[in-house]
């Protein structure tokens, strides 16, 4: 601390994924999806030329749509309901067993696997069982025997008396992710198959990992996921609708526990999801994204992207599955680095989200500035200086008002430290005179500097600051949950007091308090200092030090202008700063501690948002080993 110093998946891989790897109000701006516009599905007539798929969209992790991009290959004819295509995949595959989906929960494939079962059969019955649900109708269409567009029909509640004699199969069952050729060159019962398509030419330099088969006869969905590799879904016959999230839409989708069976698909029923369970899921369309697909087309979805797959009545999809680069290029004994990194970059994005959002409804502080009287101006930098403050503390400052220095201290005795020299308040600027005005006022309001028995601060604010540094804990109060419980603006005015303050400014702040509140300043510090407050004023002193070259940490700065008698180099501002307690390293260490439980509430943010994960509270770093 610089201010310290100075002291699974598939198109679905349905239930068995493993992973390996500001306009309108608070509401809108936190949620908004700003930057995620760049991250739409691009589009492009025809293919790409390999190299250019690969530098332009793979490197980049970009959905892209490529129309037509399989048109030519023979199974956009052959396997063609309306063309005769299941007789034809009767007479190349039909005796072929395979596994089929068949859901629990009507049309839609969820990747719970309580949400659905397999089961092998041949890929005769599968192929009967969709003739007798489709008739062709003059002029080559199809027409499905089902009541609706959604292919509500009959759910499957036995499975075993519904298949054993497979004369009737359940009306939701899918072809789901049928190997046609896996990275282990086994051989597939239905790999005869791949006389009728190819390769696609972007893919040509490509080391494949699978390739699979899809197939649905009424209307299906598969729920939303990601894959573990990158995909290009290619549709051969009907339709597709692809709904798309980029992996930084995770939140929103609440993945499943990263430890269960189904780590990459959400929790989230998209269409209808249930606030009171998933609140932040009401976001979820602001990132998203949908592609339509029809036969010949073919998209390509970056490896973590999650995506809701739509399909109409008979249609049948070609998927390929390939490793990324980044993940080809990951070695195992440097997981451990990658995930720390990881977190980190996270927990800075959410650490700024919040801050920024936090306090950008805030009160505004820094006033407008406001003209100076003739007789204020005469007074600036000569006779406007602090005197000594009366025994009552002070409970209200109105601009123009000369301020004291504190008098009254711990024991009710005049501490040496308190005897400093005067300093021209008529320097500060306008807004800093309000802005320090503002703080010793609260200060006064919640924390008593005089009496014999210490500090007295009022219960509000001591069990507020007690319960988010984790010093104490009581039962009327219980610890927070979320880093949001503790950033509303109305109950942190400090905090936001920091973040409205310029960094030069603030230093000028300090620096009058230091030399002429010194208790205030040490109250302030010690006891009004929330973990958001500590973030914040640390943030500053970093801003601070980068505005600072190495020989200007040493060199004296005037403070004000025509104020000679207090230049004060950086290294001297924090000298002074930290020398007002009697105790250093205990206000260092009260200043990190609260900026550490503020960034152990962003962790738990980051981890209850992209892992589903809830953690407690740490020992005191004092009883870490």
């Amino acid at each position: 601390m610089a201010g310290a110093r100075g002291g699974g998946g598939g198109e679905a891989e349905e239930g068995r994924g493993r992973e390996i790897g500001g306009g309108g109000g608070r509401e809108e701006r936190e949620r908004g999806g700003d930057g995620e516009e760049g991250l739409k599905a691009r589009e492009f007539k025809g293919a790409l030329s390999p190299s250019l798929f690969s530098s332009e969209i793979e490197a980049k992790c970009i959905p892209a749509v490529f129309r037509g991009c399989v048109k030519e290959w023979a199974a956009i004819t052959k396997w063609n309901p309306s063309k005769g295509g299941l007789d034809y995949l009767q007479g190349l595959v039909g005796s072929c067993v395979v596994e089929a989906m068949v859901s629990m929960s009507g049309p839609v494939f969820y990747g719970d696997l309580k949400g659905h079962e397999r089961v092998c059969l041949p890929f005769s019955s599968f192929l009967s069982h969709c003739k007798r649900s489709h008739t062709v109708i003059e002029g080559g269409g199809m027409c499905s025997d089902h009541s609706n567009e959604q292919g509500e029909g009959k759910v499957v509640t036995n499975l075993d008396e519904s298949c054993a004699g497979l004369g009737e199969l359940p009306a939701h069952i899918y072809l789901a992710q049928v190997p046609v050729l896996n990275s282990d060159k086994e051989i597939s019962p239905i790999q005869a198959l791949q006389v009728d398509f190819e390769k696609p030419a972007i893919l040509e330099f490509k080391s494949l990992s699978a390739t699979n088969f899809w197939m649905n006869n009424t209307f299906s969905r598969s729920s939303g996921h990601y894959d573990p590799h990158h995909n290009l879904l290619c549709i051969v016959t009907g339709r597709k609708q692809v709904c798309l999230w980029p992996p930084s839409a995770t939140p929103f989708l609440y993945p499943m526990p990263l430890h269960g069976e189904s780590s990459n698909h959400s929790a989230v029923d998209i269409e209808h999801p249930d606030l009171s369970i998933h609140p932040r899921a009401k976001f979820s369309s602001n990132s998203s994204h949908k592609v339509s697909l029809s036969a010949g087309d073919a998209l390509f979805i970056p490896e973590g992207w999650f995506h809701q797959v739509d399909s109409d009545d008979l249609t049948i999809a070609i998927n390929f599955w390939w490793q990324s680069d980044i993940m080809s290029a990951m070695v195992e004994h440097m997981d451990a680095f990658y995930l720390r990194i990881i977190l980190r970059r996270l927990m800075d994005k959410e650490m700024e989200r919040v801050l920024n959002q936090s306090f950008a409804d805030s009160p505004k502080y820094v006033e407008k500035p406001y003209e100076q009287t003739h007789n204020e101006k005469q007074e600036a930098g000569t006779s406007a200086l602090y005197e000594p403050e009366e025994p009552e503390p002070v409970t209200s400052v109105s601009r123009g008002t000369n301020l004291h220095t504190d008098h009254n201290v711990y024991d009710g005795h005049t501490s040496q430290k308190d005897q400093t020299v005067g300093i021209p308040f008529g320097q500060l600027e306008p807004e800093a005179s309000h802005i320090l005005c503002q703080l010793i006022s609260l200060v006064h309001e919640n924390v008593s500097l005089s009496g014999q028995d210490g500090l007295v601060y009022s219960d509000n604010l001591q069990s507020r600051t007690t319960d988010l540094v984790g010093e104490t804990q009581s039962e009327s109060t219980p610890m927070v949950n979320s880093v949001r419980d503790f950033f509303y603006v109305e109950n942190d005015p400090v905090a936001c007091i920091l973040w409205s303050v310029e960094p030069s400014g603030l230093r000028k702040i300090l620096q009058v308090m230091a030399k002429s509140f010194p208790r205030t300043l040490e109250a302030l510090v010690l006891h009004m200092l929330s973990p958001a407050g500590a973030e914040i004023l640390t943030q500053k002193f970093d801003e601070m030090d980068k505005k600072t070259t190495k020989e200007e940490q040493y060199v004296k700065v005037p403070f004000a202008v025509h104020c000679i008698d207090t230049l004060l180099s950086l290294n001297e501002f924090y000298s002074l700063l930290y020398g007002i307690f009697d105790d250093r390293s205990a206000v260092m260490d009260a200043i990190l501690n609260r900026k550490e439980a503020f960034g152990f509430q962003v962790l738990r943010n980051v981890l209850d948002q992209h892992l589903g994960v809830i953690c407690d509270r740490p020992e005191e770093s004092s009883q870490r080993r």
